[in-house]
């Protein structure tokens, strides 16, 4: 045999080892002995068995044997691979055969795309398809389809405040249709001024780079003498003394924090909250949060014939901060003394869009009444005494206001101390999916926004649209039944070129009491049917005369002059209500004669206020352009009290007064 051969040999059958014991097995140690592990697997893949030996310690000794085959008690619990039900082995693999499968049959099919051409169309398709899906969804959702029936809102207390179908007994006022029938009574009510004035913080919501809306409400509403004080001589600012206007942001980005840094310096107005600028990721309870610890409105600067009411909060105090250059001249004046008064907690925190055009004088005098008046104790009793006098309508309509102030004479007051006043103030939007307040302008009295700040379980809640998060609060209050929720539909509304379902023109006064007088037949057919409203409100209740839902706004001409086009935006004007007549080859001059005409038989502003201070427009909404904004800023700030064609008729009328005195 070769050394080769040898060596393989030797290999394949290495020579036996005699054992080193006795025994009676040592007659089989011809049997090969492998001189190296069997198989070099890892420790839990080897097989559980005892590898025979030689030997026969292991074999006599049963402890022994135990420990070596639980030696690996992880083995002994894992389900080998083997072991497993064919169905679960194959479970990945079938889904992933059966979609592999009717892939190819899709792809594999005649009318499969494998073209260029094919393809982008088909790309082009399936991208019109899923817009157009996009689309319905949106419209579907959407609640707002039809123009909502505005002169009813301002005709019909019932349609002001709809009753809530689901849950009537949550909230007190707004949701119970006393007012069936009722025409909504005179404002404003003829002691308001016998009233001290509500303390209000107002917040404008803005963000870093809107310095130029800043800048505009600075000049316009948070500072003009008509937005404070009212129409006609005013009443010296009185009645916003207490309102302090402030705008807030979240944190600036990097690139503006020097801007906002000198802004702050300069106007001494802007708020930054401790969070990131957001719409509907908590903002809103930041600032109420915010609200709650920082906000401090002027006192009660002068006597009225009523004693302001004591609150809870009413003996808080702080030194006045520094001023802007748009808060009330009472605190000018009151800071230039050596010793200036406190200022205290305001009764109204209110929270503002930055496309919100705001009268102030206006806002103040409806939640001056909301502050004075009395909530009934028990709801099933104030609706029983609603129905044996009807002149005894609560707060609803302003005209609660009558009866408050007349069975509650100023020494009365005290019994406010028992319950701070719950109030809820806004336009109150409602549809088949919720009820809140809009988020273009809401208030909350002050403790309100003092357990919204403190309550643990609202701050869960501040992740979602703010309004209606907002609305979620109220309901979660312990006292949610005393809640009051105010709602005012008449003189909310948004900006006529808005296009939505709220907006129409500039309203006034004057044009509401016309709206009521002609929609007076109406009230008399829901009351005299004894239903609570209408199944379908006439398409007529939601007419304007200067704007259409979903369509552009277009002036009425052309070629108007810039005061000319802010009387069109007028509601009921005569400027409005032009429509130019192009089938005859005169119209151009009769168009410019009609143009002429409805100018100089335009109202002034003591016209269209009836001659009193406040009783408009509060809020208009949903101003996304500057010259929107301007424009709004135009129709009711601005304007002589009496027309050229008014003083001559004065004039007139003093002229013919004289000479029949004269006569007799």
């Amino acid at each position: 045999m070769s050394r080769f051969q040898s060596r393989r040999s030797h290999f394949l059958i290495p020579p036996s080892v005699p054992s080193g014991h006795s025994s009676v097995a040592s007659s089989a140690s011809s049997t090969p002995i492998p001189s190296r592990s069997g198989s070099p697997l890892p420790q839990f893949l080897v097989n559980s068995r005892p590898v025979l030996s030689t030997t026969s310690d292991t074999d006599s000794d049963p402890a022994t044997a135990t420990l070596l085959r639980n030696r690996n008690p992880w083995r002994q619990e894992r389900r080998p691979w083997w072991q497993m039900s064919r169905r679960s082995r194959r479970r990945p693999g079938r889904t992933w055969r059966f979609l592999n499968r009717w892939a190819k049959r899709i792809v594999r099919h005649p009318l499969f795309p494998r073209q260029p051409i094919t393809i982008v169309l088909s790309l082009i398709l399936l991208s019109l398809f899923a817009i157009f899906l996009t689309l319905l969804l949106m419209y579907i959702l959407n609640p707002d389809k039809d123009p909502l029936p505005w002169r009813a809102y301002c005709s019909m207390p019932s349609m002001n405040s709809p009753p809530d179908p689901n849950n009537p007994s949550l909230y007190h006022d707004p949701y119970y249709n006393h007012s069936i029938g009722m025409t909504t009574p005179p404002f404003p009510h003829d002691e308001l001024d016998a009233l001290p004035p509500a303390g209000l913080f107002v917040g404008v919501f803005s963000t870093d780079s809107s310095f130029e809306r800043r800048a505009l409400v600075r000049s316009t509403w948070a500072s003009h003498p008509r937005s404070r004080e009212g129409a006609g001589d005013g009443d010296d600012g009185v009645g916003t003394s207490r309102t302090i206007v402030r705008f807030i942001l979240g944190q600036p980005r990097k690139d503006w924090e020097r801007r906002i840094q000198l802004e702050m310096e300069e106007y001494n107005d802007i708020i930054i909250l401790p969070v990131a600028e957001n719409m509907n990721a908590g903002k809103s309870h930041t600032y109420f949060s915010w609200a709650s610890i920082n906000a401090w409105v002027p006192p009660v600067y002068m006597k009225t014939p009523v004693a302001p009411p004591l609150f809870s909060y009413s003996n808080a105090s702080k030194p006045p901060p520094p001023l802007s250059s748009h808060d009330p001249s009472h605190s000018w004046q009151d800071i230039s003394n050596p010793h200036p008064q406190s200022w205290v907690r305001p009764d109204f925190v209110v929270k503002v869009d930055d496309d919100a055009f705001v009268m102030l004088a206006e806002l103040e005098a409806r939640l001056r009444l909301e502050i004075h008046a009395k909530p009934p104790a028990d709801a099933s009793s104030a609706h029983r005494t609603i129905h044996r006098r009807s002149d005894t309508l609560l707060r609803h309509n302003n005209g609660s206001y009558r009866k408050l102030l007349n069975v509650m004479p100023a020494n009365t007051y005290p019994t406010f101390q028992e319950q701070d006043p719950l109030i809820y103030w806004g336009y109150l939007v409602t549809n088949r999916l919720h009820r809140f307040m809009a988020g273009e302008l809401y208030a909350l009295s002050w403790s309100l926004v003092d357990w919204v700040a403190r309550d643990p379980s609202v701050k869960e809640l501040t992740r979602g649209a703010e309004d209606k998060q907002t609305a979620k609060w109220m309901k979660m209050h312990p006292q949610a039944e005393k809640v009051r929720w105010v709602s005012e539909r008449c003189w909310i509304y948004d900006h006529p070129r808005a296009g939505t379902v709220y907006g129409h023109g500039f309203l006034f006064p004057s044009e509401v009491r016309r709206v009521r007088k002609h929609m007076f037949s109406a009230l008399q057919r829901l009351l005299y049917s004894g239903t609570s409203s209408y199944i379908s409100t006439p398409a007529s209740w939601a007419h304007s005369s200067v704007s259409t839902f979903h369509a552009r706004y277009t002036p009425p001409v052309s070629d108007l002059s810039t005061l000319e086009s802010i009387e069109a935006l007028v509601e009921g004007s005569e400027m409005s209500l032009i429509r130019p007549d192009t089938s005859s080859a005169l119209s151009v001059t009769s168009t410019q004669d009609a143009v002429s005409r409805a100018w100089a038989n335009r109202e002034g502003r003591n016209a269209r206020y009836e001659g009193k201070r406040v009783g408009g427009t509060i809020v208009v909404h949903f101003i996304k352009q500057n010259t929107w904004f301007l424009e709004t800023a135009l129709a009711l700030l601005e304007g002589e009290d009496y027309t050229e064609a008014e003083s001559q008729k004065e004039d007139t009328i003093v002229k013919m007064s004289a000479h029949d005195w004269i006569a007799s």
